[in-house]
């Protein structure tokens, strides 16, 4: 029986690991919930699951919770109350999926307590691997994927040392305008780009999977998880998404995980790691499917890859800036501020105005991600 601790409870990857508990009750226990803002369905939670302890962002909202739940489960709100639940004495695991920056401070709290962490927040390493990655190893304890594409490689190396890798390639489904002309870009909807041709996620996922910048995001997190530099990570579009990523070793054998496209699986496996459970969740039938295709992605129409690719290589704070830049270029879009390509364009304008510090504190990131949102919101 591991005990899990989930941040981000009610989102995408929170309800698909809340599945995967129901389907291995002997197994899995939910120890701790948090959730943003959607107190109804986390109260549905909490009386289903019975955790320990619960925590929500608004603390009005924590005393409604508290009144409704009685003396039977202890309820905390805020950043406060993340970090509660990211070091509690019972818990194995802590599941980190919550969307943005604010899973950081959970995940080295957890870290140093001396817990596992399965990361579905790019942002945590995207922004700050190095030090992640050096609080790890120091505790002792294991950074497992929670993506589809990281749990991929991970499955495929399967504890192999690195210098034993050539390269290490992301899959991407090239979102909904793989085959959209350049020229159509500006006349994107955002409702257009909520419609994501494999995946059903949260909305700033589903637009980065559209920009090509989630793809970005997970080269800088690959070449943390598995100490590679990013020179040996490339994407390739696969647009049924059934070969999840690859592994290329040095003397040209390749590795694939493949499987129909169902979060389940990966949060299934770091949850249960190093065991495999038992599930009748994931059918493929390679036969109904009849074919499996790849192509090079077009950096042209999608340069996100090669800013992703560009902040992976200088390092130091310029992730974080690329990554803050995102998240508010993502909104303004969202809100109907700017067009789809000015995402990209704001990006890079803030990145090309940063100087960058090497090898920063956590402090130093922090004021980089706050400087970038300021920057890109001008």
């Amino acid at each position: 029986m591991k005990n899990v601790v989930l941040l981000g409870s009610t989102g995408s990857i929170g309800t698909s690991t809340v599945k995967v508990a129901e389907d291995l009750p002997d197994r899995i226990r939910l120890l701790g919930l948090a959730a943003g803002n959607n107190a109804g369905l986390l109260l549905e939670q909490t009386r289903k699951h019975r955790p320990e302890v619960i925590s929500i962002s608004d603390p009005a909202k924590a005393g409604e919770l508290g009144d409704a739940l009685g003396v039977s489960t202890r309820v905390y709100s805020g950043a406060e109350g993340l970090l509660k639940l990211a070091t509690l004495p019972g818990a194995d695991i802590v599941l980190i999926a919550i969307v943005g920056t604010a899973g950081l401070q959970p995940a080295l709290a957890a870290i140093r307590a001396g817990k596992d962490i399965a990361i579905a927040s790019k942002e945590i390493l995207v922004m700050a691997g190095e030090i992640v990655m050096a609080e790890a190893r120091k505790h002792g304890v294991r950074v497992l994927a929670v993506d589809s594409e990281h749990s991929a490689i991970f499955q495929c190396l399967d504890g192999k040392p690195p210098q034993s890798i050539r390269k290490l390639w992301l899959t991407a489904s090239g979102g909904p305008f793989r085959k959209t002309p350049k020229e159509d870009f500006p006349n994107i909807t955002v409702e257009r780009a909520l419609q994501h041709p494999s995946w059903v996620m949260g909305r700033k996922i589903t637009i980065d999977s559209a920009t090509l910048f989630n793809k970005g995001l997970e080269m800088i997190e690959a070449r943390w998880l598995f100490d590679i530099g990013i020179e040996r990570v490339g994407v390739l579009v696969h647009p049924q998404s059934i070969v999840h990523s690859m592994v290329e070793f040095v003397d040209g054998s390749m590795l694939a995980q493949l499987s129909t496209p169902d979060m389940c699986l990966p949060i299934q496996y770091a949850l249960t790691y190093p065991d495999r459970a038992p599930s009748g969740r994931v059918q493929t039938n390679f036969a109904r499917l009849g074919s499996l295709t790849f192509e090079e992605p077009d950096t042209e129409k999608f340069p996100a890859l090669n800013l992703a690719r560009r902040a992976g290589e200088t390092g130091g704070t310029l992730p974080a800036v690329l990554n803050a830049a995102n998240e508010i270029a993502v909104e303004a879009f969202i809100n109907h501020k700017t067009n789809f390509p000015q995402i990209t364009e704001t990006v890079q304008r803030t990145m090309d105005a940063h100087k960058v510090v090497r090898h920063p504190t956590l402090d130093r990131i922090l004021e980089a991600d706050a400087w970038a949102r300021r920057e890109a919101a001008k």
